[in-house]
């Protein structure tokens, strides 16, 4: 595109109509051959190597993990509660092996006092500068895990508030990803409650022995208009096309292939995936009523 207008500015600069219609062809011609060369490098991943893209999804995955155990243990000891939310994401995100092991490693080393959080995320946002969903996301990950009981210890927050700063991450948006994740989580509640009750009903068919039954599901949860614009980072009030447009930014954020191309490694895809889901089904509700 740039050949094409700089070729056009001066080729009528210097010959008029003539000498801009020669410039546009030239710059087109420019630009085709920018396209290929820049196609043949591999496009914008071109700017590095697959070296590199691994040595960013080996940093995303360790950082992930040591910041969560920081925040873990942030009031002196890790819950039983925060425990099983760490092996639920290691469960979510398929690990096992060698690479579970190095996880707990991770998360095991975020807990010791030696442990710096500055220095950690001040490394991950160096290599991850560009990256503002990536950036975002991370965050996202750790509000996960001090979430996971439900609700946030004082120090929880400060070292949430310490992260988003570090990060880079202004203290105006760093309050909506907080809300918009707490909206999400009692939405992801009602989700888990209606799926377990359909599995228990269809259990209960299942067990009745060939007598003649209609089966009828449970209902859906109700979700409130409310809850499912809270979800989308939005407050009563908005219209259709506020709705369409923080849907579409939320989905284009949480897109799990562009997300694994910038360095997300493949394992938190899931993470990426299930956030998908719930800015889905909330707008499906949304658009329902």
């Amino acid at each position: 595109m740039w050949g094409k207008l700089l070729g056009t500015g001066f080729g009528f600069l210097f010959g008029k109509w003539l000498g801009a219609i020669l410039g546009f062809y030239l710059g087109h011609l420019f630009d085709k051959s920018l396209k290929q060369d820049f196609d043949k490098a591999g496009g914008f991943q071109g700017f590095f190597s697959g070296d590199d893209l691994n040595e960013r999804q080996a940093l995303f995955f360790s950082s992930c993990f040591s910041v969560m155990g920081h925040i873990a243990k942030s009031n002196g000891r890790v819950s039983e509660i925060h425990i099983q939310a760490a092996s639920a994401f290691m469960d979510e995100m398929r690990l096992h092996g060698e690479e579970r092991t190095e996880a707990q490693s991770a998360f095991n080393a975020g807990k010791s006092t030696e442990f710096s959080i500055k220095e950690s995320v001040g490394d991950f946002k160096e290599a991850f500068a560009r990256r503002y969903d990536l950036l975002q996301l991370f965050l996202e990950i750790q509000i996960q895990m001090a979430f996971s009981d439900g609700h946030l210890a004082p120090k929880e927050l400060e070292l949430l508030k310490l992260v988003s700063k570090y990060l880079g991450i202004g203290e105006k948006h760093f309050r909506f990803i907080l809300k918009r994740y707490q909206a999400e989580f009692k939405f992801r509640q009602q989700r888990a409650q209606w799926q377990s009750q359909q599995r228990t009903h269809s259990g209960n068919r299942d067990n009745q022995h060939g007598q003649q039954r209609t089966y009828t599901p449970p209902p859906q949860p109700e979700v409130s208009e409310a809850q499912a614009l809270a979800v989308l980072g939005l407050e009563q009030g908005a219209n259709e096309k506020d709705i369409k447009r923080a849907y579409r930014k939320l989905m284009a954020q949480h897109h799990p292939d562009k997300l694994v191309s910038q360095g997300l490694p493949e394992h938190m895809m899931e993470i990426a995936k299930a956030k998908s889901q719930n800015i889905q089904a909330a707008y499906e509700v949304l658009k329902k009523r």
